[in-house]
């Protein structure tokens, strides 16, 4: 599964200069409210040190990092779903994407304006997230009433399943909650993911800093405590520090962390943060034509992993040959590996760890 997050705040909050800074894509950037008017797609490779080390041992033809996706839209304004700004012609833009990072400006610069005038990191979230539920409530009206009247007169299983679960979202769309909180039965979960809700999503609220992190200090507070409430999570970036560094060569960039006390940029602190917030890990394929990472759910069987290579790998699948790839770090070839008794053949039921390094049988 590719990894693909939408970038939402209000205008002038930070999200294209972070945009470039993540993908050293080329989206406008400019002081002005609705600068970026088309959605800005990038795709970005996900640095993975255990993969560059698995390189060193077995020697590929080529090597294929995992990939996020990060989807950046025009800022929303209050009143977005209701047609106001330009944002909301393109939240269909977001509807499918895996997680919301919600940029919120946690800055004061009287050289870069607000569209509310003031900072107030709390009121702007209220902002965005009551435009998206808005426009949330408007999508699961219009089908509740498709699919109650469907059930009523067709007396369809499935149509009775979804109005009753769009009845039910209703009701906490309404009592002004999000539709992450509502409560789901096993049955009702592929049905929610379907729906592609906005307010389903989880959150990622990053919050971006001035190059003085001290002087964002209790905005930051603020933006925790409240993410807190909602069972989110919270990252801090400074895009302008960000945007420095992505146009650094590699030798540079690390001299550039280090004289400001970072260990990683903040591409890969979101990743990673991302990863967690979405419950994913990483498994390899390796051999002479390709290392490769792929990315998967925590806790997803053999034939499931399989299944994100190829489906016909998860429709045939017959067993996977494992080891784990500390095991290779160790003993320096698979050959060894397997002298060792460390390469395993697991069944149906094996719960993919990451760093597996695996090989799947299959017939079709």
């Amino acid at each position: 599964m590719g990894l693909k997050c939408g970038i939402v705040g209000l205008p002038n909050v930070g999200k294209s200069t972070l945009f470039n800074a993540l993908t050293s894509a080329e989206a406008e950037s400019a002081n002005y409210p609705f600068c970026t008017i088309d959605p800005n797609v990038g795709i970005v490779t996900v640095s993975d040190p255990r993969q560059d080390k698995i390189t060193e041992h077995i020697k590929p033809q080529k090597v294929i990092p995992a990939a996020i996706e990060f989807v950046d839209i025009a800022g929303l304004v209050e009143g977005a779903s209701k047609g106001e700004g330009l944002g909301n012609q393109f939240l269909a833009n977001i509807r499918e994407t895996d997680a919301i990072v919600h940029v919120v400006r946690c800055f004061d610069d009287p050289n870069v304006v607000h569209v509310s005038g003031s900072i107030d990191p709390l009121r702007d979230i209220e902002i965005i997230n009551t435009e998206l539920m808005l426009a949330d409530l408007e999508s699961v009206e219009k089908q509740y009433k498709s699919k109650e009247k469907m059930a009523r007169t067709s007396k369809d299983v499935n149509a009775l399943a979804e109005a009753e679960l769009l009845k039910k979202i209703l009701t906490v769309l309404e009592a002004g909650q999000p539709c992450r909180v509502v409560e789901l039965t096993e049955s009702e979960e592929p049905l929610m993911k379907h729906l592609h809700l906005l307010t389903s999503k989880p959150v990622l609220y990053v919050c971006n800093v001035s190059e003085d992190e001290s002087q964002s200090k209790e905005f930051v507070k603020k933006v925790q405590a409240h993410a807190k409430g909602e069972n989110n999570q919270v990252l801090t970036i400074c895009s302008s520090i960000e945007a420095e560094i992505s146009q650094l060569e590699d030798d540079e960039k690390q001299e550039f962390l280090e004289s400001l006390g970072f260990k990683e940029p903040g591409l890969d602190r979101l990743i990673r943060t991302s990863y967690d917030l979405l419950n994913l890990e990483t498994y390899f394929t390796a051999g002479e034509k390709e290392v490769r990472a792929w990315t998967i759910k925590k806790d997803t069987r053999a034939p499931q992993a399989a299944g994100v290579i190829h489906t016909d790998f998860e429709k045939g699948f017959i067993r996977a040959e494992v080891y784990h790839c500390t095991d290779l770090f160790e003993l320096k070839s698979e050959q060894a590996i397997k002298e060792a008794g460390k390469l395993r053949s697991e069944g149906k039921d094996y719960l993919v760890k990451d760093g597996d390094v695996m090989h799947f049988l299959f017939n079709v």
